[in-house]
């Protein structure tokens, strides 16, 4: 069983989804994805301590060998991931029987519990494939799904925001296959540990550069990156809070993981980052990132959205790192995958609760919140000051390593801006906390309890995890930094 737990990770939740659709019931659906979901995280770390004890393992499905066959293929890199995913979906499986429960009709809850557990299987493909076609058709089961579970949103503005997502979406898969049809047609591999072996000797060629670009192009829209975000607020914003919450830490993550692995695993750093301006392109657009999407988010007179807009720039961040190309900044931005996941997952889910409460999350809604929701408040707060990169926050451990890898590359300018633009962070957090702790609620605001213990615990749970991951960080930046050390060994 041990050796066929790379398979089993993508199985067991694509097989649940067409289950929970047969049975057609709500408390069913929510028992098996929340099953499903806390199995996946045990093959993960499963697989993750296999990985530091033996190293890459290869499984070939079917049987047949790579590079013939489609190849399940993990490494420290995708191992980091896997885990990501996994986790994420476990902590938020709890949370969502009772924030789904009051935001879809009853008849519509199983169809989001399959829907996410499609959109689980995706994304846990995408991190576990070596196969780069096997991985569009991940990218796409995931993509669909979330499509939907954003359009179950209460607003109608759900619908609009799921059919942005769904046009810029299915642009970026187009742009990416047909980055991966050049480059099968001047390889004859679709498989990325062969695509590495072969592409040196066509690496000149004008139909590989134009797949990196279709390929560079198709996967920033997928992961949000600026200027090609537009779809991100509006999802995020309007999607059920549960939704959102998964897809903030997860869908965007794992994007990220597929144009880090596509530039150092299968073109090469030389390439990308020495004879090609990518690494100063996309240095600038994640600089613009930061700054503009950190200031939109100061004037958003919504919770959710400021969260959202936020997520642009903290993008920016990761993708800063990946185009320093150097050990602290790729081990920065792979650690940020995890840290910012975490932050972010823990922000959306308290979010929920508020929503939950409140009937909507406008920060002139939420005056005085602290006082009704103190807890709700105070985790808001704590996972703020890790977005702002405080010390002792995992926030705090990727700025660090991000200032370490710029002015190894001698931007000191750089390494200030990091600095400065984390004072945007703080006024945006500030607008909650002025408006929970300082601000008087309105005359009309209702006066609710905490949210429910089984959304608070999931909740609180990251919050803790914000704090725990910069204090002890053997397994987000030790992994990180493996993985860093793995994409960096061969330059090409």
């Amino acid at each position: 069983m041990l050796e066929h737990l790379p398979a089993l990770q993508v199985v067991l939740p694509l097989v649940c989804a067409p289950l929970i659709v047969l049975v057609r019931r709500a408390g069913f659906a929510w028992l098996l994805a929340t099953a499903v979901s806390w199995v996946a995280l045990v093959i993960a770390i499963l697989l993750a301590a296999r990985v530091l004890e033996v190293g890459t393992i290869s499984y070939a499905i079917g049987s047949w060998p790579p590079p013939w066959g489609i190849e399940y293929r993990v490494d420290a890199l995708n191992a980091f991931v896997l885990v990501l995913v996994a986790a994420v979906g476990a902590v938020v499986m709890p949370y969502a029987r009772i924030s789904i429960a009051a935001e879809m009709r009853r008849e519509q809850q199983y169809l989001f519990y399959a829907l996410y557990c499609l959109c689980l299987a995706g994304l846990l493909g995408i991190a576990i494939t070596g196969d780069v076609f096997n991985l569009f058709v991940f990218l796409e089961i995931s993509s669909l799904s979330t499509y939907a579970m954003i359009a179950l949103g209460q607003q109608r503005k759900a619908l609009v925001a799921a059919y942005q997502y769904l046009v810029m979406g299915t642009i970026g898969a187009t742009f990416y296959v047909i980055g991966i049809g050049l480059l099968y047609l001047m390889t004859g591999t679709l498989n990325l540990a062969d695509l590495a072996t072969r592409l040196p000797a066509v690496m000149d060629v004008r139909p590989v550069l134009a797949a990196l670009a279709f390929i560079t192009v198709g996967i920033g829209l997928k992961l949000a990156l600026f200027p090609l975000h537009q779809w991100l607020p509006n999802a995020y914003a309007y999607a059920p809070s549960a939704v959102t919450a998964f897809i903030a830490a997860t869908a965007t993550k794992v994007s990220v993981y597929v144009l880090v692995r596509f530039y150092f695993t299968a073109f090469g750093q030389t390439l990308v980052f020495d004879r090609l301006p990518f690494g100063d392109v996309l240095l600038v657009l994640s600089v613009a990132a930061i700054v503009t999407a950190s200031l939109v988010a100061v004037f958003q007179p919504d919770l959710k959205r400021m969260l959202a807009y936020s997520s642009v720039g903290q993008i920016g961040y990761i993708t800063l790192g990946v185009s320093l190309a150097n050990a602290p900044g790729l081990t920065g931005a792979i650690a940020h995958l995890f840290n910012h996941a975490l932050t972010k997952g823990a922000l959306f889910l308290l979010a929920g609760g508020i929503a939950l409460r409140y009937g909507g999350t406008s920060f002139r809604q939420i005056a005085g919140l602290a006082a009704r929701m103190p807890l709700t408040s105070f985790g808001v707060v704590l996972a703020g000051l890790s977005l702002i990169g405080i010390p002792g926050t995992a926030g705090f451990t990727t700025k660090w390593y991000l200032i370490v890898g710029a002015i190894e590359r001698g931007y000191w300018l750089l390494a200030v801006l990091i600095v400065a633009t984390s004072l945007i962070a703080v006024v945006y957090v500030w607008r909650f906390v002025e408006a929970a702790y300082f601000q008087a609620p309105a005359p009309e605001a209702p006066h609710p309890g905490e949210m429910p213990p089984m959304m608070l615990v999931p909740a609180w749970g990251m919050v803790a995890g914000c704090v725990y991951f910069g204090l002890e960080t053997s397994f987000n930046i030790g992994f990180a930094g493996q993985a860093a050390d793995l994409l960096l060994r061969d330059v090409r």
